[in-house]
């Protein structure tokens, strides 16, 4: 096998991960064909048979869609391992560490809850779980990018703002970010990113080279600065992969 066709979804922090695992390809002398998609389109392309690896796959619950049978695909290795939460800039120093204390009376954060469309249902099971309608809360739901440039204007300047999302991602870079506790366990569990292969080509693949994909963790950490070096820095998903491998992404 001279050829590797590898698929990864339509966004930044997938993109540059899965550059990350493209690097491990071409030490063994791999040309790399990419398909990049959403996540409807990406299924019919597994179905087809037109991804031999994809990165990566948040299991089990986000992505269960990529393992149906009949899409031919098995998981393996775990990337690092993607959390969903509320968050607020540190420097807006709010005092608040959970979702439990926001219904408060007198809580300083803001009531409106601006989130990417992607994660909606998941922020109206927070609200839900923790009335926090009744507090006054309204959520304003935003097309992805829109929503991850507020939320980028709110970090910057440490605005008392609920910022909802996932993690890894950029916004996680500097640890600038203070995570609210969640005791009723609404958030949902944490997944494990892993890689997906077409099982048709198992046998055509290196084994070697399974077995240090198989071990290869990025973490939420690393993976987080891939993301804030291609949306801050200017980097194609290639260089951020390049600076990662050779050091020099991470602050020292």
């Amino acid at each position: 096998m001279t050829t590797v066709t590898l698929g990864h979804l339509d966004n930044t922090l997938q993109q540059a991960s899965a550059a990350a695992v493209a690097r491990v390809l071409e030490a063994y002398e791999l040309e790399i064909e990419y398909v990049v998609a959403a996540r409807a389109e990406m299924v019919e392309h597994m179905r087809r048979g037109d991804v031999d690896l994809f990165v990566s796959a948040w299991l089990p619950d986000v992505d269960a869609a990529f393992l149906a049978p009949d899409l031919g695909m098995e998981a393996f290795g775990q990337l690092y391992r993607p959390a969903f939460g509320w968050c607020v800039p540190e420097a807006a120093a709010t005092g608040i560490t959970s979702v439990a204390q926001l219904a408060g009376e007198g809580c300083p954060i803001g009531r409106e809850i601006v989130t990417p469309e992607s994660i909606l249902d998941r922020v109206r099971q927070v609200v839900a779980a923790y009335n926090l309608t009744e507090a006054g809360y309204t959520i304003a739901s935003r097309p992805d990018a829109e929503a991850y440039d507020h939320a980028a204007h709110i970090l910057a300047g440490g605005l008392p703002e609920i910022i909802p999302t996932w993690q890894p991602s950029f916004l996680h870079y500097g640890q600038r970010l203070v995570q609210l506790d969640d005791p009723k366990g609404a958030f949902g569990a944490e997944q494990d990113a892993r890689i997906l292969l077409r099982s048709a080509v198992r046998a055509d693949m290196d084994q070697d080279l399974l077995d240090e994909l198989d071990e290869l963790t990025l973490g939420n950490k690393v993976v987080s600065a891939l993301d804030h070096a291609m949306r801050f820095d200017g980097m194609s998903a290639d260089e951020a992969a390049e600076a990662w491998q050779r050091g020099k992404l991470l602050p020292r």
